[in-house]
């Protein structure tokens, strides 16, 4: 007999496959992203269990959050640089692994020490995790669907925070503390899982959008990153709008809790409805930005501007209100519009960097996002004034000149 020939591939069933597997990428990304931010979180849960079982000061307690995010802080860009150079899809399993691995030692730590030594390693895998993350999403769709797949990928985090902690608080009550970090930590291994059969980064470079594709061997200079007055001011813009949101989401249960005299179990459950407007917010908005900008990319910066705008005004005339359901619809809307250039802005980000840096680029946003607004934004507001000083009016100004300030930077031409 001759030699066999093999079929040619369908093209229906290939392009059928060009068009799924993105999304099957973009699904297992971002339930890996819930992972990172439910091991993140869930410790908020069982604040009150280790306090009483070891004796321990508020300031430990936040030691073991604050070492998480001092580590996103300080790695974020170079493993981001990294992941570049050694592959993004490696770097992500590597990651999970990580801070996978870290919860679960989280659950046998006999003393605080311990404990605080495996929350270092979570925050070192969890590091550049978004970064590299939305770097190899972004990689496999065409520019004019960026801000919505980025606003949905990030508003993963305000999702998976509200899970953790919902779920851990649950899963200690029932059982233990310890087995609040189990449970996450077997979340994050399976779907590494599965990540690990379907996603590999010969897969992904064999379905990626022809825009992200570059000259073999070629890699941009890192100084590109800020060569330009325009990505400089997303950069700057978008830590900005944070500040905000951080604001927001730590505060509004002391918030809820001094001026509508909610308990803190309660003021904690209607703060983690405001929390969900976050990301919701990055959603809906995200998503409007990409039908209003398919034909004119520009437009980006002018809905960013517009989200900055709306909440600033939103929340102006919210926190001046005197307590009523009215207030908190105000505010509630301003919420939903606080972090809704985020989107927007990671998608010029993508446009303004080139493809082998993309990643680095996204750390870079990442780490202004944390400086400027995550980690700035909660001291700020305490230093500014103590919320028992009714001053409710004073925090709404506050809120306005850094929304302001966003508007200013997003509007650059």
């Amino acid at each position: 007999m001759g030699p066999q020939t093999l079929p040619a591939e369908d093209p229906v069933r290939g392009a059928g496959r060009r068009r799924t597997y993105p999304w099957v990428v973009f699904g297992l990304t971002f339930a890996l992203l819930l992972s990172d931010y439910m091991s993140r979180q869930v410790l908020s849960a069982v604040f009150p269990l280790l306090k009483a079982e070891w004796t321990l000061s508020d300031s430990r307690l936040a030691a073991l959050n604050s070492v998480v995010a001092l580590m996103v802080g300080l790695l974020t860009l170079p493993l981001s640089l990294l992941a570049d150079r050694w592959g993004r899809t490696r770097s992500l399993v590597l990651m999970a692994i990580t801070w996978s691995v870290a919860t679960l030692l989280c659950s046998i730590a006999v003393d605080y020490s311990q404990l605080l030594g495996a929350r270092f390693l979570v925050g070192v895998g969890e590091a550049a995790y978004g970064s590299v993350g939305i770097a190899v999403v972004l990689s496999m769709f065409p520019p004019h669907v960026r801000a919505s797949l980025s606003g949905t990928f990030m508003a993963g985090g305000s999702f998976g925070s509200v899970i953790g902690v919902a779920l851990g608080g649950v899963i200690a009550v029932q059982l233990s503390w310890r087995w609040s970090f189990v449970a996450m930590a077997i979340f994050g291994l399976l779907l590494v899982g599965l990540f690990r059969v379907f996603v590999t980064q010969g897969k992904v470079d064999r379905y990626q959008h022809r825009d992200t594709t570059t000259a073999a061997g070629y890699r941009a200079p890192l100084s590109s990153l800020c060569s330009t007055a325009k990505v400089n001011c997303v950069y700057v813009g978008s830590g900005l709008q944070l500040f905000v949101a951080a604001v927001l989401q730590a505060w509004m249960p002391s918030f809820l809790n001094r001026y509508y005299g909610m308990t803190p179990d309660r003021a904690g459950a209607v703060g983690a409805i405001f929390v969900l407007l976050i990301g919701a917010g990055m959603i809906v908005c995200g998503i409007v930005t990409d039908q209003l900008s398919h034909k004119q990319p520009t437009r980006k910066w002018t809905t960013a501007t517009c989200y900055g705008l709306l909440a600033a005004v939103l929340l102006i005339v919210g926190f001046n209100l005197e307590a009523s359901g009215l207030q908190l619809v105000l505010i509630g809307a301003g919420v939903f519009f606080s972090a809704a250039a985020s989107g927007p802005a990671t998608a010029i980000v993508a446009n303004l960097t080139h493809p082998s840096i993309r990643a680095t680029g996204f750390g870079a946003l990442t780490l202004v996002n944390s400086l400027l607004g995550l980690a700035l934004g909660p001291l700020a507001l305490s230093i500014h004034g103590d919320l028992d000083s009714g001053a409710v009016s004073e925090q709404g100004k506050v809120l306005l000149s850094w929304e302001d300030e966003v508007a200013n930077a997003c509007s650059y031409p």
